[in-house]
């Protein structure tokens, strides 16, 4: 019989654990269909915790979930406020059909300020076989640091990372305690969410400071009706009002003692360039390093250090005061995937923490020779100025195309988008991607090449909504 003292110390160890969770985070790439049918599924999750030591796991909600394997490293962590760690799971399922994957094990930190306790999110993974791309269903991309602040005096915009491999739309939605997204699922009454995945906080009452738990569902939709084609042949309709998949991106919100200034570069920290822009898209290709530069400024508060959330794998070196390095070099397996980075850089006055903006990429890991490409999306619902590419610097030997063929398209497509009306949707994706694909294709470009180059074009003119 288990002695009471025992019974006391598991409870204790229990209960500890129970309320250490910041947050988590889901997306998944399907990789293969096997020859007998099954098909393999990289799923890959984070999970924030107050130190390295705790951990849970996602389990089947509904579907066939199928064998996993999972493989856990920790990403980065802040002092001793939290870890956040990454599990690449592999999982192996019957068939291509959909299944839901949840978490629902332990509670929040036990102070935060909207009242959330129990931890819980879902992930719908949608396998069958999509009529426009002729592939898979993949999630859309995304990450988010176990925890963001912001004085409880300033405005300050969370523009979170939200890119679809697919070129879909994607939007954000508070979760619903209906759908088991969360429990409860109350919003942070000091948040203003857009369905483009914007987070905007004004100054409010100092009661109101304090931690509040961020419960979001990010979603994809097709951008045309499409059809679903499952491998027994059922087949299930998509229109533009129709998610297709669904994943979790839980964190902290730290509303933090009022700064004597808002203003950038003071106490808060200012990014400088090169630091690259919110929500800009970087290339690389398997075992080719990518090196994101992270330049910062505060003339009164000292800058600390730098935060991010990423690959477990990204390593980082500081080269001067408020200037860092990310460096990260995809393997052969993460060919043609692409990979959420997020980051902000900390401050110190007196003890007291400050935080910059919030900023992400996106690293697609493209197989052809074009390296080091940027395009920088603008937010949703704004107007480009320009596409912009840098950096491009080889050619394919398979290709006579070269570089500055590729800058010659673009710089007539920034002719064409140079216009202060909007262009519609269609005309974007009928008119503007044929030209650039019939010209690629014109100089010799392979085909999927051709067709990555003109994907990721899309999802970036996109996003002008």
């Amino acid at each position: 019989m288990m002695s009471l003292s025992l019974m006391l110390l598991l409870l204790l160890v229990c209960s500890s654990q129970a309320t250490h969770f910041w947050g988590t985070v889901m997306t998944y790439y399907p990789k293969n269909t096997n020859a007998n049918g099954s098909v393999t599924v990289i799923l890959r999750y984070k999970l924030n915790f107050h130190t390295c030591t705790y951990s849970t796991s996602w389990q089947c909600l509904s579907g066939d979930c199928g064998t996993e394997s999972v493989v856990v490293n920790n990403v980065d962590t802040e002092d001793t406020e939290w870890c956040q760690t990454e599990g690449i799971s592999t999982r192996v399922v019957p068939s291509n059909a959909p299944f839901e994957l949840w978490l629902n094990d332990g509670n929040w930190i036990n102070t935060i300020v909207n009242g959330i306790v129990s931890s819980k999110a879902v992930t719908v993974v949608e396998l069958r076989n999509r009529s426009d791309t002729g592939r898979a269903n993949r999630s859309p991309q995304t990450t988010i640091l176990p925890s963001v602040g912001v004085p409880s005096n300033c405005q300050r915009d969370f523009s979170l990372l939200a890119f679809d491999p697919d070129g879909d739309q994607v939007t954000c939605r508070y979760g619903n305690t209906s759908l088991s997204e969360c429990d409860p699922c109350t919003p942070p009454s000091v948040l203003r969410l857009s369905s483009s995945c914007t987070l905007s906080f004004s100054p409010t009452i100092s009661r109101q400071e304090g931690p509040y738990a961020v419960q979001l569902v990010m979603e994809d939709f097709p951008r045309q009706t499409i059809t679903l084609t499952q491998t027994n042949g059922l087949q299930t309709l998509k229109t533009t009002s129709d998610a297709i998949s669904k994943i979790p991106i839980q964190f902290v919100l730290r509303v933090d003692p009022v700064v004597p200034s808002c203003t950038e570069g003071l106490y808060l920290p200012r990014f400088l360039p090169p630091t690259p822009d919110n929500r800009a898209q970087l290339y690389t290709s398997v075992s080719r390093t990518v090196e994101i530069s992270i330049k910062a400024e505060a003339n009164i508060s000292t800058i600390s250090e730098l935060l991010f959330s990423g690959p477990y794998n990204i390593n980082w070196t500081t080269t001067a005061e408020g200037q860092y390095i990310l460096r990260w070099t995809p393997a052969q397996n993460e060919d043609g995937e692409s990979f959420p980075i997020c980051f902000v850089v900390q401050a110190l006055y007196n003890s007291v923490k400050y935080q910059s903006e919030l900023r992400c990429v996106i690293v697609t890991v493209e197989n052809s020779d074009y390296n080091n490409t940027t395009t920088t999306p603008t937010a949703e619902g704004s107007t480009p100025n320009a596409i912009t590419t840098q950096n491009m610097t080889s050619t394919p030997t398979t290709s006579p195309s070269t570089p500055e063929t590729l800058n010659e398209v673009v710089i007539g497509l920034r002719i064409k988008l140079s216009s202060s009306s909007p262009l519609s949707e269609d005309y974007i994706r009928s008119t503007v991607m044929q030209e650039l694909k019939d010209e690629l294709i014109r100089q010799g470009m392979p085909s999927d090449i051709t067709l990555r180059l003109v994907s990721s074009v899309t999802t970036s003119l996109a996003s002008r909504g």
